[in-house]
C-alpha cells in the first residue's frame, strides 16, 4: 500500500515543520519534518545549516514513502487506508524496527502489529498505540495526544 494524500497531511501535522535543526521529545537531532537523517544517509546534527521548506517537504515524503514500503512488509492482514496511514505514522515515529530480535523498539516486534495482524478489527488494538506515549521513558504529552489521534484515525472506516 502507499500514503493517500489524507496520511501525508496527518503525519505532516504531527511532525510540523522546522527548516533548523532541533532536538525531538527523545533529544535526537532532527530537522523538517520529522527527519533525523538526510536523504543521502548522513544523520541530521545541531550544527547543520537550515534548509528550504521545499527540501523539508521532499524529504519528508521520501522517507515517509519509505517507512509505507516497510509497513507494508510488515502487515499480514488486510487494512483500510486509514488503518494503512495511522500505523505508517506511528512507524515515522517510532521507526519500523525490522531486525532479528523480539525485542520491540517500534512497529515491528510490537504487540500493536502482531493485533493488526491477527485481527486488525480487534478494539483492543486502542490500547497498543497508547502504550507507546514515552520519550527516554517519560510520557510525553504531545504523544500520547499523537497516540490518541492515530487510533482514531486507525478505527475511522
Amino acid at each position: 500500500m502507499k500514503l493517500n494524500e489524507s496520511g501525508y497531511i496527518l503525519l505532516g501535522g504531527f511532525e510540523g515543520s522546522r527548516l533548523y535543526p532541533y532536538l525531538c521529545s527523545a533529544k535526537v537531532p532532527t530537522i523538517g519534518k520529522g527527519n533525523t537523517v538526510y536523504p543521502n544517509g548522513r544523520k541530521v546534527t545541531m550544527k547543520d545549516p537550515p534548509i528550504t521548506k521545499a527540501f523539508a517537504e521532499q524529504m519528508f515524503r521520501s522517507t515517509a514513502d519509505l517507512f509505507a514500503k516497510d509497513v507494508t512488509g510488515l502487515i499480514k492482514s488486510s487494512v483500510t487506508q486509514n488503518q494503512f496511514n495511522a500505523l505508517v505514522s506511528f512507524a515515522y515515529n517510532l521507526g519500523t524496527d525490522i531486525d532479528a530480535d523480539d525485542i520491540p523498539e517500534g512497529l515491528g516486534d510490537s504487540t500493536l502489529l502482531k493485533k493488526v495482524n491477527a485481527n486488525p478489527n480487534d478494539k483492543t488494538i486502542v490500547n497498543e498505540f497508547l502504550k507507546w506515549n514515552k520519550a527516554k521513558g517519560v510520557v510525553v504529552p504531545g504523544l500520547t495526544t499523537r497516540r490518541i489521534k492515530e487510533s482514531q484515525i486507525y478505527f475511522t472506516p
